[in-house]
C-alpha cells in the first residue's frame, strides 16, 4: 500500500542548530608593553625610562597575532636530528621550523643576547630584562640559546685571547643559522654542556677528561673525551664545557667546527623527549676527542663558570615571570568576555578572588625580577653586588617554584577550552616546570643561599638592609621580618629548614618592594594574603577587604582590535 508523505518545510534541514554566542576570543593584536602597567612602572623606577619608546614598539610586535603565531608554530613543529647525511657522513644536524629561526632572529637583532655588554649604560640590564620578559611571553624555548649566549660573555672575559676571537661575533646582532665554521659567520651563539649522567647538578663528579694537545693551562688546546647528558641548543656554534684535568675540574670552550674547517668530535646521540620546552632541542652528546680551549684558571672550572650560571638563573626568573604574566593575561582576558550564571566571570566575587590572586603573584614576581635587573646594572656598588650574589638564587627558587601551579590555576579559570591544544594554556603549563629544574633545582638554589651566607656573611646584611627600606609601612611585613631575623640566627638544622627560610626571604623581599613601589591595594593584598594569613594555600583565598576590582583593572590587558 502506498503512503503519501507530505514534504516538510525545507527550513528544518538547515545545518545551523543554534546561534553561537558568549564565546571568548584570542588575546592578540595588543601592545604587550603598553598594557602592562606593572612592567612600565618597573622600567621607569629601576632606571630604564630611556627605553620606554623602544619597548612600546617591541610590545606591539610581540602582541601581534602574526608574531604570536610564530610561537605556536615553533612548538608544533619540533626540532629533528639527522646524525648522518644520506651518504653516511656524520653531520649531527638539528633542523628547526622557520618560526623558531624567526624568533631567534628577532631576539638577536633586538640585542636580547648582548645589549648590556655592547651598550653599557644605567638601566641596560633593566631594558634587556623587559624585552626578554615580553619576548618570552610569545615563546619560551628559543630563550635557552639566547640566555646562554648572553651569559657566556662574563666567562669568556676570563680568557682575553678567546674573547678577542669569539666575543665580537657572540655579541653581534646578526643571526646566522647556517651549519658552518665561525670564520664564515658574522654572528654566533654559545651554549652550555655541563651535566653528566652520574652527577646531574653535582658537576664536581663529572668524568669527562681533558687531555692537553701541547702546552697546558689557560687558553691552551685540549681534546675532551666523555659524555654530556643535557646539552640544550646543540646547534650553537660553541659550548662552555666542564671537564677534568690532572689539576681538577676546569672550564673549556668547545666549538662545533675545528679551525681547519673539519667537524669537531662532538656527536649528538639523540634529542631529549621533553614534556615541555618543545621548540628548543636538548640533546645527549659524546665527546670523542673534541677540540676545546681552556677558559680561565685550571682547576677552577666551577668558579670560572659561576658568573654564567648567575646570569642564566636570572633569566630563569625573567622567563617564569613572563610565563605568569601570559597565563594571567589569558585568564583575565577570557574572564572579561565570558559570562556564566548571569554575569561576566570577572564580575563574580569568587572568580574575582582567584583572578586578583593570580595577578598579585605575577606582579610580585616581575617586581622582584626587575629589582634584580637594577642590581646587575650597579654591581660596582657593594650593596648591589651582594644582592646579586644572594637574591639571584632566592628569586630563581621562589618565582620558578610558584609558576606551575599559577599556570594550572589560570587554565582552570578558562575551563575546558583552556585544556585544548589549540589554546596557548597547555604550552604554558608544560613549560612552567622547566625553569624550576634548569640551572639547579629548588634544593640546589636553597643550598646555594646557605652557601652564600656562610661564605660571605655580608650578603644577609645586604638582604635585610634592602627589606628594611619598607620598615614601618606595613605591620604584617615588620612582623615577618622580625621573625625571619630570629630564624636566620638559629643555625640548628638550618639545611633541613632551608626551603622554609628561603620561602620567607622571598616573600619578605617581594612584600617590601611592593609596599615601597606598588599601589596600596596591591601591597596590602599581598601582605595580608602572603604574610598575615596562616599559610597561603590555593589561589583564590584572598582575605576580606581586598580591592579585587582595582587589582583586576590594573592587570587586565585591554585590546583595541575588533
Amino acid at each position: 500500500m502506498n503512503t503519501r508523505i507530505e514534504a516538510a518545510p525545507s527550513s528544518i534541514y538547515l545545518a545551523e542548530t543554534h546561534q553561537v554566542e558568549n564565546l571568548s576570543n584570542d588575546l592578540v593584536d595588543f601592545n604587550m608593553y603598553d598594557q602592562d602597567t606593572a612592567l612600565s612602572e618597573a622600567v621607569q623606577r629601576e632606571g630604564a625610562a630611556w627605553a620606554h619608546s623602544e619597548l612600546g614598539t617591541f610590545g606591539q610586535l610581540t602582541g601581534s597575532a602574526d608574531y604570536l603565531e610564530q610561537g605556536r608554530l615553533a612548538n608544533k613543529f619540533i626540532p629533528e636530528l639527522d646524525s648522518h647525511d644520506r651518504f653516511g657522513n656524520r653531520i649531527d644536524l638539528v633542523s628547526f621550523h622557520p618560526a623558531y629561526h624567526q624568533l631567534m632572529k628577532t631576539a638577536i637583532e633586538h640585542g636580547l643576547h648582548s645589549s648590556p655588554w655592547t651598550e653599557p649604560r644605567p638601566g641596560a640590564h633593566v631594558a634587556r630584562a623587559a624585552k626578554t620578559y615580553l619576548h618570552n611571553q610569545v615563546e619560551a624555548g628559543h630563550g635557552c640559546p639566547i640566555t646562554m649566549a648572553f651569559a657566556s660573555v662574563p666567562t669568556l672575559r676570563l680568557q682575553p685571547d678567546l674573547l678577542a676571537t669569539w666575543g665580537t661575533k657572540v655579541m653581534a646582532r646578526v643571526y646566522d643559522a647556517r651549519n658552518v665554521p665561525i670564520e664564515q659567520k658574522q654572528g654566533i651563539t654559545i651554549g652550555m654542556a655541563m651535566t653528566e649522567k652520574q652527577g646531574g647538578s653535582d658537576v664536581r663528579t663529572n668524568s669527562t677528561r681533558a687531555y692537553p694537545i701541547g702546552r697546558t693551562g689557560p687558553g691552551q688546546a685540549y681534546e675532551l673525551v666523555g659524555h654530556k647528558y643535557f646539552v640544550s641548543a646543540p646547534m650553537c656554534d660553541a659550548f662552555l664545557v666542564l671537564a677534568q684535568t690532572s689539576v681538577g675540574l676546569s672550564c673549556f670552550l668547545l666549538p662545533r667546527w675545528r679551525p681547519d674547517g673539519t667537524k669537531n668530535a662532538m656527536q649528538v646521540l639523540r634529542l631529549k623527549k621533553k614534556m615541555g620546552n618543545a621548540s628548543n632541542a636538548s640533546s645527549e652528546t659524546e665527546l670523542r676527542g673534541a677540540l676545546a680551549w681552556m677558559v680561565g684558571e685550571e682547576g677552577r672550572g666551577v668558579r670560572n663558570i659561576i658568573e654564567m650560571v648567575s646570569m642564566t638563573r636570572f633569566d630563569c626568573m625573567i622567563g617564569s615571570s613572563a610565563g605568569m604574566r601570559m597565563a594571567s593575561s589569558q585568564a583575565l582576558h577570557h574572564c572579561s568576555v565570558r559570562s556564566a550564571f548571569g554575569k561576566v566571570l570577572n564580575q563574580q566575587p569568587l572568580m574575582q578572588n582567584v583572578l586578583a590572586d593570580l595577578a598579585l603573584e605575577s606582579e610580585a614576581a616581575l617586581t622582584l625580577t626587575m629589582r634584580m635587573a637594577r642590581a646587575m646594572d650597579h654591581r660596582h656598588l657593594e650593596q648591589e653586588d651582594l644582592l646579586v650574589r644572594l637574591v639571584t638564587a632566592v628569586g630563581k627558587y621562589w618565582i620558578c617554584k610558584r609558576t606551575p601551579n599559577h599556570a594550572y590555576e589560570a587554565m582552570e579559570c578558562i575551563g575546558g577550552s583552556g585544556v585544548m591544544e589549540d589554546s596557548m594554556m597547555p604550552r604554558l603549563y608544560r613549560e612552567a616546570p622547566v625553569n624550576t629544574i634548569w640551572e639547579g633545582s629548588g634544593n640546589v638554589q636553597c643550598l646555594d643561599v646557605l652557601r652564600a651566607i656562610s661564605k660571605t656573611p655580608a650578603v644577609i646584611d645586604a638582604f635585610f638592609a634592602e627589606v628594611a627600606q619598607a620598615r614601618g609601612a606595613n605591620a604584617a611585613l615588620d612582623k615577618c621580618v622580625a621573625a625571619l631575623v630570629k630564624e636566620m640566627s638559629d643555625l640548628l638544622d638550618i639545611e633541613y629548614r632551608a626551603r622554609d627560610l628561603v620561602d620567607r626571604m622571598a616573600l619578605a623581599l617581594q612584600a617590601s618592594l611592593l609596599v615601597r613601589h606598588a599601589p596600596s591595594f596591591i601591597s596590602d593584598a599581598f601582605c595580608q594574603s602572603r604574610l598575615q594569613q596562616v599559610g597561603h594555600h590555593n589561589y583564590g583565598t584572598l582575605p576580606r577587604g581586598v580591592d579585587c576590582t582595582a587589582i583586576l583593572a590594573r592587570a587586565t590587558p585591554k585590546i583595541t582590535h575588533a
